[in-house]
């Protein structure tokens, strides 16, 4: 055993070193995570992190309609008379954030609080006023002139 030739000081900074390149190592694999936003029906709540995130600086205008026409991963269904509770994480609310309903935006200016409520009718007419079942919705981080980040949801309609 080579361990018992050298003085302890030399072990405890050689495990020393050893655990803070570890540590190094396993930060450096990681991305940090975006912020979070939920959208919640009675006891049924959806979270989602940014579908695109740019760390707060303003997403590059050649992705912006890729990124609000991506995919949501997160379901919720709904009833027409039901309320859907949004909530943004405090620093998405601190820019400001809107609703996009099929990649337009469905209100004018930003919101700046962490949490709003909405009836679920208001998502389920298309543009030309049809009833439809199922909906995207895109929560938006913006300041009124940039889009710093993006989340999407699917709302479906309960039969």
């Amino acid at each position: 055993m080579t361990v018992a030739f050298f003085p302890a000081s030399r072990r405890r900074a050689a495990v020393a070193l050893g655990a803070v390149s570890a540590g190094l190592l396993v930060l450096t694999a990681c991305d940090k995570p975006t912020p979070v936003a939920t959208l919640t029906v009675g006891t049924e709540s959806v979270h989602a992190e940014a579908v695109c995130y740019n760390d707060g600086a303003a997403i590059k205008e050649s992705q912006i309609q890729q990124c609000l026409n991506k995919k949501a991963e997160q379901t919720l269904t709904v009833s027409a008379d039901d309320r859907i509770r949004f909530g943004v994480d405090p620093e998405i609310a601190e820019k400001g954030w809107t609703i996009f309903l099929g990649g337009q935006a469905a209100e004018p200016e930003p919101y700046k609080k962490t949490y709003r409520s909405i009836p679920a009718s208001a998502f389920f007419s298309s543009q030309t006023g049809e009833a439809t079942n199922e909906t995207q919705v895109t929560l938006v981080e913006t300041d009124g002139k940039k889009l710093t980040g993006i989340w999407s949801f699917q709302l479906k309609k309960d039969a």
